[in-house]
């Protein structure tokens, strides 16, 4: 898998995708992940649509709903990542009720908290909750190392499992019931790479957390620079200069990389980001030259000075919805909260993870998460079926006898046999003066054969 990419422009942003930046927040979901009782809450959205909130109720199993489990960050240093996932959740359920639901039955959502690396206890607890809530799917996590820690459990108990944003390599083709809507750190890190490479730098340093995560996304795009003719000068693989998930001061790194005289430096890191910052613009390191990954690629305005972050670039898996799925997306969220939803990151993977497993129990005729793990690579176009873009239209193919293809707002490629994307977008984004990250480009990147 660490074999060179193909990657093509297929789109520019300008100054008007200035709303369409991901933005960091932290915010935690007020979803609830009480299953006492049911709930469906209709009300009308700023972007003049009708939406659900269908909790499940703690008697709702995939025996008589289509039940949607979800392990996503409610808490922690992703709690950030979690109002978009609970938001494409929820409207994905929102949009299959409102097309009849799955195979006669409802559909419904239980959301609970997965935390993140540093207290696996969390997640531990969630998935074993889970497990005896017999679900059809359960959407999560968004942490790859999160992941890790629970996808036996599930594995196990024969319950499928999507992640609309795990990326680290370690997770393709794990298990027969682990999926995902994002691309692995392949196709990522190649895209970064070649970035780096492209704006001219071949010294490049590292700044990386000791996480799955962190050191497969940090090994990906060394080994792109390397290929271009660059090399690593600090925190490079094998060098045991990662830092521990959670470490709150980081002067010894900044020092350290620094002394190195790195052309730009790569920060691979979740909100850990927001300590290292200060620390090395302090040091005199020219800022427009770090880079930034889908975990930390935030809007910092209210964080730094500023024109801290002028000129730094990142990346992030993805491609860039429309505005209407957006729209949809947050009047969902503040229907269903009372607030507007403040980031899209991994909305639309969310979304799509809840679509293709309607989509899959339609096909094979149950909801039961065995017959949805059975027949997800198919709806998802790998069998060449007839494409469509909404849960409705696919379900009246799926009625009329015919394959499908359906093509979410992810814009992800079908599912090949490692349950990944088979080509993936990533978004080129670029800081302003006000540390705002702006879209500036798309490329599409597939995985190596």
């Amino acid at each position: 898998m660490g074999a060179a990419l193909g990657f093509s422009l297929v789109a520019c942003g300008d100054d008007s995708d200035s709303g369409d930046d991901t933005s960091g927040s932290d915010e935690s979901s007020s979803a609830s992940a009480d299953t006492s009782e049911s709930a469906s809450e209709s009300a009308s959205a700023d972007a003049g649509g009708s939406f659900t909130n269908d909790k499940c109720a703690g008697s709702d199993t995939s025996a008589n709903k289509f039940a949607v489990g979800g392990i996503l960050p409610l808490t922690g240093n992703l709690a950030f990542l979690g109002p978009p996932a609970v938001a494409g959740v929820g409207l994905a359920v929102s949009d299959i009720n409102a097309a009849g639901g799955v195979n006669g039955a409802q559909a419904c959502s239980n959301i609970l908290d997965s935390g993140d690396s540093t207290d696996m206890s969390i997640s531990t607890a969630s998935a074993g909750t889970m497990v005896a809530a017999k679900p059809s799917v359960v959407i999560g996590a968004e942490s790859s190392s999160v992941s890790l820690n629970f996808v036996d459990t599930l594995t196990d108990a024969k319950i499928t499992q999507i992640s609309p944003a795990n990326t680290a390599i370690d997770l393709s083709g794990y298990s027969p019931f682990y999926f995902r809507t994002a691309p692995p750190d392949t196709v990522q890190g190649n895209a970064l790479g070649t970035l780096i490479s492209q704006d001219g730098y071949t010294n490049i340093g590292f700044l990386v957390f000791n996480d799955t995560y962190g050191t497969g996304l940090r090994n990906a795009v060394q080994q792109t620079v390397e290929a271009a003719g660059g090399k690593c000068v600090y925190g490079c693989k094998g060098d045991g200069d990662e830092f521990p998930a959670g470490q709150t001061t980081f002067s010894a790194e900044v020092q350290a990389v620094t002394a190195a005289k790195p052309d730009a430096i790569v920060i691979i890191a979740f909100d850990e980001t927001k300590s290292i910052v200060p620390e090395l613009a302090s040091s005199g390191f020219d800022m427009s030259k770090t880079y930034f990954v889908d975990g930390n690629l935030s809007d910092y305005g209210q964080d730094f000075e500023p024109g801290t972050l002028e000129g730094a670039q990142g990346t992030l898996p993805g491609q860039d919805p429309d505005q209407g799925f957006k729209d949809n997306l947050t009047g969902w969220y503040k229907s269903a909260n009372g607030e507007d939803l403040k980031d899209y990151s991994y909305g639309a993977e969310s979304y799509d993870a809840t679509i293709l497993a309607a989509l899959a129990a339609a096909k094979g005729g149950a909801n039961d998460s065995q017959t949805i793990q059975k027949n997800l690579a198919a709806v998802s176009g790998a069998t060449d079926g007839e494409e469509c873009s909404t849960y409705a239209d696919c379900l009246k193919l799926i009625e009329g006898g015919s394959d499908i293809h359906y093509t979410g707002p992810s814009g992800i490629g079908p599912l090949d046999d490692e349950n990944d994307p088979s080509s993936a977008f990533i978004g080129i984004y670029q800081y302003d003066a006000n540390n705002k990250n702006i879209l500036s480009g798309t490329v599409e990147g597939s995985k190596p054969e």
